[in-house]
């Protein structure tokens, strides 16, 4: 995907791209290659691939959520910083925290933000089974991209999300997966409030996104120690 076709494609999904965006996502793109050969940030890297499977891939989750209102998110396992950093690129109005166990990207993702002059966005190195326990109730929407498996994920997380916010998982194919956790899930006091399939475009892999709503406070029982929830979940 040239930059040309990022921008068509980006405005099908009714999201206008200015020139200050592309100069972010330039220097984006730079920063993200300079520091992959010091520390392991993806295994994409030719400029093409970033565009289709992490920038563009990182905006399809407004295909679900209204990014225009003021929401609170916080981003699990955020790595080189998708879909997080991304988002708060082309919607300024999201207030977001960036959350990683790993303390080299937590430091590449504070000078991503730095060199791009982003405010309302912060990082945290945690777990996010440790930072959900201190942070209940926290925020409105907690979104993941590619991280672990959908129980796990969900699990580890539920107790910071607010009642009737919002987790958003962004994955491949995962019928499977999500039926399994579906049937397991009721304790967590979450519903299946929308999954939405989707080809990424030229290449034609498959996305999913699953939307899950909080209907009612978490039991202080959770998150589990993580041997637990993993025994529970794994298919």
């Amino acid at each position: 995907m040239n930059k040309e076709e990022f921008i068509n494609e980006v405005k099908k999904l009714g999201i206008e791209v200015t020139d200050d965006q592309l100069l972010m996502l330039d220097k984006y793109y730079n920063l993200l290659i300079e520091w992959n050969e010091k520390i392991n940030l993806t295994a994409i890297t030719e400029e093409k691939d970033v565009y289709l499977k992490h920038f563009y891939d990182s905006l399809t989750i407004s295909k679900i959520v209204d990014l225009s209102l003021d929401l609170s998110i916080c981003d699990v396992g955020s790595g080189a910083g998708f879909p997080g950093i991304v988002l708060k690129i082309f919607f300024p109005n999201l207030k977001i925290k960036l959350i990683d166990s790993l303390q080299k990207r937590i430091n590449f993702l504070n000078l991503v933000i730095k060199e791009l002059s982003l405010s309302n966005i912060s990082c945290e190195h945690a777990r996010m089974e440790d930072y959900s326990r201190i942070n209940e109730e926290k925020y409105d929407l907690i979104t993941a991209r590619a991280v672990a498996n959908l129980g796990i994920l969900s699990e580890i997380s539920v107790k910071a999300l607010k009642i009737n916010g919002f987790l958003v998982f962004m994955k491949g194919k995962c019928d499977e997966e999500l039926n399994n956790f579906l049937k397991k899930s009721n304790n967590l006091n979450l519903c299946l409030e929308k999954k939405e399939e989707f080809l990424l475009p030229f290449e034609n892999s498959v996305r999913s996104l699953i939307m899950l709503k909080k209907v009612s406070k978490t039991s202080n029982k959770y998150p589990r120690r993580m041997d637990i929830i993993k025994k529970e979940y794994i298919i």
